[in-house]
């Protein structure tokens, strides 16, 4: 695929060799189709570039140090379009969503290249045959799957996609390949847990070190559910039951490796009334951005930072808002640092998730909308903290397209953004 340069990075050898505006064929003979094919291509230390300027075929010779960057930039980030989901899992958050978001929430992608370059997770049912061996020729790793069930009939199921079964071959073909997995299971009700989750951790679980983490985490049910398939939260008892299974695995495995393997998304300990585990059971925390450890980290993070802060404070107040699930947990935080310093008021509101509704307990998915009709009239302060994760990542909207200006004109304070780190989130209260 021929693929235009669109600039070059200052510095790079794509400046000094004049690649901008030049389009690229080939790099040492090998097509260039995407970013992970220019990354793993580029990377060599004498390169030989196919380029085409205007109508004429060059030839030109780069040379840099070994897996230095070439410095070439593309119109989007991955060259080509990202690669959509084909399926329409039961339990898919995204056919959840009212109508009336922003155009960017509706999109699904199942790309292996977000998978390895942003961490994103993928079915496999979008791989074919030449995409897997070039993962496996480029030792791509690590990848993130989301496997739910390692049963093909109930994977079809689950996923209504008539290749969902099939593709799970291609988890032993990985592992055969050595290529490093961490597994993803959301867990619905009544469908792929019990015994379903018993097989699928049995399976996972043997393919250690090549399946290096199994994460399971409930759920998420909006109230937009209207023609979609049935499924009931998870409640106390349910919780328990699958929090067993899951430690029953992570305690074998712990024998038989020496890590978990298998890590419990933070909201079964909740769920369960259960107190959340100390540091050491979450190994190197691979699993953090889905939802496993992000508790017992924020806190000790948190908690290990407050001996730092010794100085006599002037007065000072704060509202923070988040959500029902984090609210404990900043709760516990804010009486533990106005203990300390009687000069600190931190006030923090729990706030529902009226918007989605169901069983969204997450501060991520709180909407503007929410906060004002919360907060109104009941704010102790002139600033009001809220978490970086209810924002898109241009840290201007939520998701429900209400700004943070309109957010601090609707409740007439000033807005600050408190950083996910415990120690950081430390600092921005006490500012």
């Amino acid at each position: 695929m021929a693929v235009k340069i669109t600039g070059a990075d200052r510095g790079t050898p794509a400046e000094q060799a004049g690649l901008a505006g030049a389009t690229l064929l080939s790099i040492d003979g090998n097509e260039i189709n995407d970013m992970l094919d220019y990354e793993f291509f580029s990377s060599g230390p004498k390169l030989e570039l196919a380029l085409v300027r205007g109508a004429k075929l060059e030839y030109v010779c780069v040379e840099k140090d070994e897996y230095a960057p070439l410095g070439c930039t593309f119109e989007s980030y991955l060259i080509d379009k990202k690669h959509s989901c084909r399926n329409k899992c039961m339990f898919c958050f995204i056919d959840q969503l009212p109508s009336g978001l922003r155009e960017t929430l509706y999109f699904k992608d199942d790309d292996e290249r977000l998978s390895f370059l942003f961490g994103n997770y993928i079915t496999l049912t979008n791989l074919n045959a030449h995409e897997v061996e070039r993962i496996k020729k480029m030792h791509i790793s690590p990848i993130n799957i989301s496997v739910h069930t390692v049963e093909p009939e109930l994977r079809v199921k689950m996923m209504t996609n008539r290749h969902a079964g099939e593709v799970l071959k291609y988890i032993d073909e990985f592992a055969g390949a050595g290529i490093e997995m961490n597994c993803q299971l959301v867990m619905c009700r009544g469908v792929n847990d019990g015994g379903h989750l018993r097989k699928s951790l049995e399976k996972l679980g043997g393919l250690y070190p090549a399946v290096r983490s199994i994460a399971a985490v409930p759920t998420g049910l909006t109230r937009y559910r209207d023609g979609l398939y049935p499924l009931e939260p998870y409640d106390r008892e349910s919780a328990c039951e699958v929090l067993d299974i899951l430690e029953e695995y992570g305690e074998k495995y712990k024998r038989q490796y020496g890590v978990r393997v298998v890590y419990p998304g933070d909201e079964w300990f909740l769920l369960a009334g259960r107190p959340i585990p100390p540091d050491e059971y979450y190994d190197d925390y691979v699993q953090l951005e889905n939802g496993v450890g992000m508790w017992r980290l924020l806190h000790d993070e948190f908690m290990n930072a407050l001996p730092d802060q010794k100085h006599t404070l002037l007065p000072r107040a704060i509202d923070v808002a988040t959500g029902t699930l984090a609210y404990p947990l900043i709760r516990m935080l804010a009486d533990t640092l106005q203990s300390l310093h009687r000069n600190v008021k931190v006030t923090v509101h729990c706030i529902r998730n009226d918007f989605f509704g169901g069983n969204v307990s997450v501060a991520g998915l709180i909407t503007g909308t929410d906060l004002i009709a919360q907060l109104k009239g009941k704010l102790r302060s002139h600033t009001l903290g809220i978490p970086e994760v209810m924002l898109r990542e241009e840290k201007d909207k939520f998701l429900d397209d209400v700004t943070v200006k309109q957010l601090e004109k609707a409740l007439g304070v000033r807005v600050r953004i408190l950083p996910q780190n415990g120690g950081e989130l430390l600092k921005a209260l006490l500012k």
